[in-house]
């Protein structure tokens, strides 16, 4: 008779459609052979339809659970606020006290990772981390983290609030050198981990998507007019300030050319009232188009229409200008051309992008203006980056030549623990 195959459980405190990366691992993984269990959140409603469709579809079984409802919630709310308050104590600032501060359903969630009885325990998210050690711990078997961000400085909160630094430097020194393996979504997140925390460097693994997420051949926008103007397009989970979209709507307003400004995610009123103030004072000739939230599976086919798609991030905190997100990727297997503002990550990237992406400072904006007009105007130009993009998604920056990378390391862990 012959060994089942290993079982890895993944665990992320958010939900799993705002986790594609845990998707795309577990999925990897089934199609590799491996048994896969996902333990994830359940705690924010409009994102509930999102979840359905993409577990309706899974190869993986899972647990989800629930922080919105039901028994416990207003007693690990309350617990939330006492540890908050009593992390920033010395003798207190604990990894128990820090999980607790950060997320109290960790402790819940390591508890039903510890039933699954896996062979290894992979946290995503920073409330991942501890989960996935404690149900390690329990199991007497290995974890280990993704590092989709650099949690020291992900938020403005993060680094300015000591209770937050405290909690996320605790959690972080207590548990990432115990892990067998850790992943990175850029090489930059990669080596700071490693300057910070003394870990081996984590293997990166890129925020790209399937193939069968991309349309099924390029789509031509069409010509620009002031009946079908060009249409810039932005993307992520939450429209919300801190993410140039201030920056680009001061840019938008200059230009000559006909344009049209797109955002997809959840939003608030209070921010979308905001930033239509903005773009008023602006002058911007169209009002902004916010367009509804969409599956993960949807992300590139829904901004394949697109003139050019916005990867365009602030350096501070530290996170953003280390990171290279989702929507770099999405755009390259949409074969549309895009521009980068010059983050550290996005500078280090740009080359290899090469005519599929342009490098603009968004902060002059009467520059940025003229240089988007020029290339705009240029429709040679213009197919010639949607060409690269499209080359660029089919062949190098897809999840079937990325996920490489992931099942190399899972085979280096299983045959090292045999």
């Amino acid at each position: 008779m012959t060994n089942p195959a290993p079982l890895v459980c993944l665990l992320t405190p958010g939900h799993v459609a705002s986790t594609p990366r845990l998707i795309k691992n577990a999925d990897a993984l089934v199609e590799a052979g491996y048994r896969v269990h996902v333990i994830a959140g359940r705690h924010f409603a409009p994102a509930e339809p999102l979840d359905a469709e993409i577990l309706s579809a899974a190869k993986w079984s899972y647990t989800l659970i629930n922080s919105r409802s039901g028994p416990g919630v207003t007693a690990r709310k309350l617990l939330r606020r006492v540890a908050r308050r009593l992390i920033g104590i010395s003798p207190l600032a604990t990894p128990l006290m820090a999980a607790y501060a950060h997320q109290p359903e960790i402790p819940r969630l390591a508890v039903a990772a510890a039933r699954v009885g896996a062979s290894f325990y992979f946290g995503h998210c920073l409330g991942g981390l501890p989960a996935a050690a404690r149900a390690a711990h329990s199991c007497s078997v290995p974890y280990g983290f993704d590092a989709e961000d650099f949690h020291d400085a992900e938020t403005t909160e993060a680094v300015r609030d000591r209770v937050e630094r405290t909690m996320r430097r605790t959690l972080q020194v207590h548990y990432l050198s115990g892990c067998a393996l850790m992943t990175a979504a850029s090489p930059l997140i990669a080596s700071q981990y490693a300057k910070i925390y003394g870990t081996r460097t984590a293997t990166t693994i890129l925020n790209v998507f399937p193939l069968s997420h991309a349309p099924a051949a390029p789509v031509e926008p069409g010509p620009i007019s002031e009946q079908r103007p060009a249409r810039l397009y932005w993307f992520s989970q939450t429209i919300g300030p801190g993410r140039g979209l201030e920056a680009m709507v001061a840019i938008l307003a200059r230009m000559r050319t006909p344009v049209l400004l797109q955002l997809r995610g959840f939003v608030s009123e209070s921010y979308k009232a905001s930033l239509t103030a903005v773009a008023k004072r602006a002058t911007l000739a169209r009002p902004i188009e916010f367009l509804s939230p969409g599956a993960p599976s949807e992300m590139a086919r829904l901004a394949a229409g697109a003139h050019l798609g916005l990867s365009i991030e602030e350096s501070a905190p530290l996170n953003r200008d280390l990171c290279l997100t989702n929507k770099i990727f999405a755009y390259l297997l949409a074969g549309i051309p895009q521009l980068l503002t010059p983050t550290s990550a996005q500078r280090a990237l740009a080359p290899e992008l090469g005519q599929a992406a342009r490098l603009i400072d968004p902060y002059s904006s009467e520059q940025c203006a003229a240089q988007l007009d020029d290339f705009i105007s240029n429709s040679a130009a213009l197919v010639a980056a949607r060409n690269s993009a499209w080359q660029l998604g089919q062949t190098r920056f897809n999840w079937e030549h990325e996920q490489r990378k992931l099942l190399a390391a899972m085979r280096t862990l299983f045959d090292s623990s045999e």
